[in-house]
C-alpha cells in the first residue's frame, strides 16, 4: 500500500524520535559531557561539591584520528587525466571543504550524516549542497535497491505565536515543506521536480547489509572510556582523602588548634594544614600527634594504562597516540609500522564515503543539466593520502617512478601531494616555459636547446714533478 505524503512525514518523524536518545548519548560522549558510570548515586550526591567528574575523552581522540585523514581533493571522470573543474567549482561554491569535514565527523560519532542536493533560484548553474546532522534528519531505504526512498529534515523556529516546528519531506518525485499548526502538519510549499530519486544521500560509517545507516565508531570504545573516567575520578577522590598524610592528635580540644596569630583554624585546615600552634606539650598534658603514611596512587595509574592499551588495540591507534612512550624514541619506520591499521581503516572509510560523494555529484549534474550523465556513473573521488610518510620518502619514490616512465608527470605531482589547483598552475608554467624556449629557438638562440646537463670538461694534463 502506497503511503501518502502526510503518512510518510508522520512515519519518518516517529522513527527519528525513537533514535534520538541514542544519537544524543553518542554525541555527548564525543563532547565529553556524558554522565559518570560505575559510581553509586549516594557517593555522587555526597561528593558533588567536592570532586567533579574527570573525563578522559578517548572517544574524541578515536574519532579525530580517523577524521583528520579524510580529505576530498576532487572528482575525476573516466578517461580523464585530471579532476573535473566544474564539479570542483560547485564543491567550493557550497563550502564543502568545511561541510564535508563536519559530515565525516558526525558519521563517525553517530553512525551517519546526510547530504541534501537542491537547486538555487538565483543561480541555476550552481546547485545547492548541504550536509545535515542525524539529530535533525532521518531517511528510509528501499529494501530492493537500498537507495533512499524518503527522508525528513526537522527544525524549530521562533514565530509570533512562540516556537513553530518545521519539516521538509524528500520523496523521489517531489520535495515539500511543512509546518505544524495546532498539532497538525500543514504543507506550505512544494517542488515537483519529478527526477525519480530523493535528493538525499546517506554518509554512513561502517554500513552493513542489514544496517545501511551504519554504526558509531565509538561503539567499542564507550565502555572502556566509562571505566577510565571512573578510575580517574576515584583517583581524585583518593587524592582528596588518602594521598594527603593522615594525622591523629591526642589530648587536644577544638580550641587548641590555632594559627600563628592565635586564631582558631577550620576543620579542613586542621586536616591538611602545614602548621599547628598549641600551648600543650607531651610531658605535662599528654598531648601527642602522629602521622600515618600517605596512600599510593600507583594502582590507578596501572589500571589507566591497561585501559589505554585496550582502546589502542580496538581502535587501531598507535600506542604513542594514547601517551605510551619509552625512554628510547621510536624510529620513523617504527612509527609508520604502528600506524598501519589506522591508515588502512582510513582508506576503507575513504572508499565508503567516496561512493556517497560520487552519487551526490551525479545528482548535482542532473539538476544542473536536466539529464543523467552516463559517464558520471564511473566517477572517481580523489582523496589525500591517508598515510603519514616523510617528504623525502614520497619525493624519492615519485621521482623514481617518473624516471622509469612508469607514471606521467601529472601523476607524479599528485603522488607528491599537490592539489589540483597547484598542479594546474605548474602545467601553465610548463607551457609558458616551453613557448618561451620555442621563441628563442626561432630567433636563432641555440642556447635554448641546451637544457640538459653538460658533460664534464677535460682538464689539461699536469707535468709530472721532476725527481731529485
Amino acid at each position: 500500500m502506497e503511503r501518502t505524503e502526510l503518512e510518510w512525514l508522520t512515519h519518518l518523524i516517529k522513527c527519528h524520535d525513537s533514535e534520538l536518545p541514542t544519537l544524543r548519548t553518542l554525541n555527548s560522549y564525543y563532547e565529553g559531557t556524558q554522565p559518570l558510570s560505575y559510581m553509586a548515586p549516594e557517593l555522587q550526591h555526597e561528593l558533588q561539591e567536592t570532586v567533579r567528574q574527570v573525563v578522559i575523552n578517548w572517544p574524541r581522540l578515536v574519532v579525530d584520528s580517523v577524521e583528520e585523514r579524510l580529505d576530498v581533493e576532487g572528482f575525476r571522470f573516466p578517461g580523464k587525466a585530471s579532476a573535473d573543474e566544474e564539479l570542483w567549482r560547485i564543491w567550493q561554491a557550497n563550502d564543502m571543504d568545511e561541510q564535508s569535514q563536519q559530515g565525516h565527523l558526525d558519521s563517525l560519532v553517530m553512525g551517519r550524516a546526510y547530504v541534501v542536493v537542491g537547486s538555487r533560484a538565483e543561480d541555476r548553474e550552481t546547485p545547492l549542497i548541504t550536509v545535515e546532522s542525524p539529530l535533525d534528519m532521518y531517511a528510509d531505504h528501499d529494501p530492493q535497491t537500498r537507495a533512499v526512498r524518503a527522508a525528513v529534515k526537522r527544525w524549530c523556529e521562533d514565530s509570533a505565536d512562540g516556537k513553530a516546528d518545521h519539516a521538509t519531506l524528500y520523496l523521489p518525485m517531489a520535495t515539500s515543506w511543512w509546518v505544524k499548526q495546532k498539532g497538525e502538519w500543514v504543507e506550505t510549499s512544494r517542488d515537483d521536480h519529478e527526477i525519480g530519486e530523493a535528493m538525499v544521500e546517506v554518509l554512513a560509517n561502517r554500513p552493513r547489509l542489514k544496517r545501511p545507516d551504519g554504526v558509531s565508531e565509538l561503539q567499542d570504545v564507550i565502555p572502556l572510556s566509562d571505566a577510565a573516567c571512573k578510575i580517574a575520578t576515584d583517583m581524585m577522590v583518593s587524592a582528596e582523602y588518602h594521598a594527603t598524610p593522615r594525622r591523629v592528635a591526642f589530648g587536644f580540644g577544638e580550641e587548641d588548634f590555632q594559627d600563628e596569630q592565635g586564631r582558631r583554624v577550620s576543620a579542613f585546615s586542621r586536616i591538611i594544614g602545614r602548621m599547628w600552634a598549641t600551648e600543650k606539650n607531651r610531658r605535662e598534658d599528654g598531648a601527642d600527634v602522629i602521622q600515618f603514611p600517605e596512600a599510593s596512587l600507583g594502582n590507578f595509574h596501572d589500571t589507566l594504562k591497561q585501559l589505554a592499551t585496550l582502546v589502542a588495540s580496538l581502535a587501531g591507534l598507535p600506542p604513542h597516540f594514547l601517551g605510551h612512550a619509552t625512554d628510547n624514541p621510536a624510529s620513523a619506520d617504527a612509527i609508520r609500522s604502528a600506524e598501519t591499521r589506522l591508515v588502512k581503516r582510513s582508506e576503507r572509510k575513504q572508499r565508503r564515503a567516496g561512493g556517497t560523494w560520487e552519487r551526490v555529484c551525479r545528482k548535482v549534474i542532473r539538476i544542473k543539466t536536466g539529464s543523467w550523465d552516463p559517464d558520471a556513473r564511473a566517477l572517481e573521488t580523489l582523496w589525500r593520502d591517508a598515510s603519514t610518510p616523510t617528504v623525502a620518502q614520497v619525493a624519492d619514490a615519485a621521482v623514481k617512478k617518473f624516471t622509469a616512465k612508469i607514471v606521467p608527470l601529472r601523476q607524479t605531482r599528485e603522488d607528491l601531494g599537490y592539489t589540483q589547483a597547484q598542479i594546474a598552475r605548474m602545467e601553465d608554467q610548463d607551457r609558458e616555459a616551453a613557448e618561451d624556449a620555442m621563441q628563442r629557438i626561432l630567433a636563432g638562440d641555440l642556447a635554448a636547446l641546451d637544457t640538459g646537463p653538460k658533460p664534464p670538461q677535460e682538464q689539461p694534463a699536469q707535468p709530472e714533478p721532476a725527481l731529485d
